[in-house]
Formats: C-alpha cells, sequence, structure tokens
C-alpha cells in the first residue's frame, strides 16, 4: 500500500502512529507510536511528536519543536521555531511521573511565536496569538494576544493575524478580511456577516 504522505528519508516513523493524507514530514525528525498527525500538516525539521499527541487538519509545526504527551492540537495550529511545551509541573530527573502529565490543548487556529514556552495544563484559545519568546502560565482567551515573561495580555487578534482596535462601539475589523469583532465582557466574538 502506497503511503499517502511524504517523510524524508532521514525522519523516522514508528509503528502504530497514524498521519494524513498530504502531511508531509522533514528531515531528522521522530513521530512516535500511538500518535496523530490529521490531514495536509508539515512537520519541520528535527521535530519530535510523542505518543498520545493529537495534532489535527493543517497543522504547521515549524523546526527544532518536541511535542510531548499531553498536547492536542486542533486544526490550522501553528507552532513556530523552536517552541517549548511542558507536560510535568514539577519535573525531576529520578522521579518518574508519566502519570502525572498535564493535558495542554491548542484550540483550533491558534499561533504560537518562535521560543515561546507553554507550561502545561493549559488551555490556549482559538485563533490567540502567542508572542515569540513569551511564557505562558495560564490559559489564553480566544483571539488574545499575549507577550512576554510571564505571558501577559496585550490586546487582541483577527482570524487573518492582524491585530485588533477596537472603537467605542466595541466593534473592530480585520484590515485584511474585512471581517468584523465585537469586545463584549472581555470576550471577542466574530460577528457574522
Amino acid at each position: 500500500m502506497e503511503m499517502e504522505y511524504f517523510a524524508h528519508e532521514t525522519a523516522v516513523i514508528d509503528d502504530g502512529c497514524k498521519i494524513g493524507k498530504g502531511t508531509k514530514i522533514w528531515h531528522f525528525s521522530h513521530i512516535m507510536k500511538d500518535s496523530e498527525i490529521g490531514e495536509n500538516c508539515n512537520i519541520g525539521q528535527n521535530v519530535v511528536i510523542s505518543p498520545g499527541v493529537r495534532l489535527g487538519k493543517n497543522v504547521k509545526v515549524q523546526n527544532n519543536v518536541s511535542i510531548y504527551t499531553g498536547v492536542i492540537c486542533e486544526d490550522d495550529v501553528f507552532l513556530g521555531p523552536s517552541m517549548v511545551f511542558t507536560n510535568i509541573i514539577n519535573p525531576r530527573s529520578a522521579i518518574i511521573r508519566k502519570e502525572q502529565y498535564a493535558k495542554t490543548i491548542v484550540e483550533k487556529g491558534a499561533s504560537i511565536g518562535a521560543n515561546a514556552t507553554i507550561v502545561c495544563g493549559n488551555r490556549i484559545g482559538t485563533f490567540s496569538f502567542i508572542g515569540a519568546g513569551a511564557v505562558v502560565t495560564k490559559e489564553v482567551k480566544p483571539y488574545a494576544l499575549v507577550v512576554g515573561n510571564p505571558a501577559r495580555q496585550t490586546g487582541w487578534m483577527s482570524e487573518y493575524g492582524h491585530k485588533l482596535a477596537f472603537g467605542n462601539n466595541g466593534i473592530a475589523t480585520c484590515p485584511e478580511s474585512g471581517e468584523r469583532y465585537r469586545l463584549e465582557d472581555g470576550k471577542v466574538y466574530k460577528i457574522n456577516p
């Protein structure tokens, strides 16, 4: 049976993982057993995907990213170069805590910038945007822009990745797509046409 995905000859694909049609896996990457990668994903160089990890469709994983057990990325997630996930709050080399892996969920359309760190057990909201080098220690709201160490929210982003400027009426328009958003009670909602 012919593979429906591409894997570079230096990639290691363990038995027991599922890889969707149209996905590309590049140099020196390791896809471990019981992981699941959706259709049309791009897995960059030197990426490790650990057992039990789930990636939705069209997930882009840039070079030098390790996605550890406990991480779930929904569709259309972007993981920037050398960003980091953790899966234990209090790791110690001499103490095995595999039963304590915390779940981290990255929701649809979220982007995580280069060299950012996501501390385990948090939910990264739909279409949120994590700035390069940020250290995320708590939940991130949908459409939120967070930066710094520790990460703090500095604004809101559109689904096209543009910072939103809300007027006095609580409405903002994405400069690229023309889509409109409403800010209400500390949450952003896309206005359907």
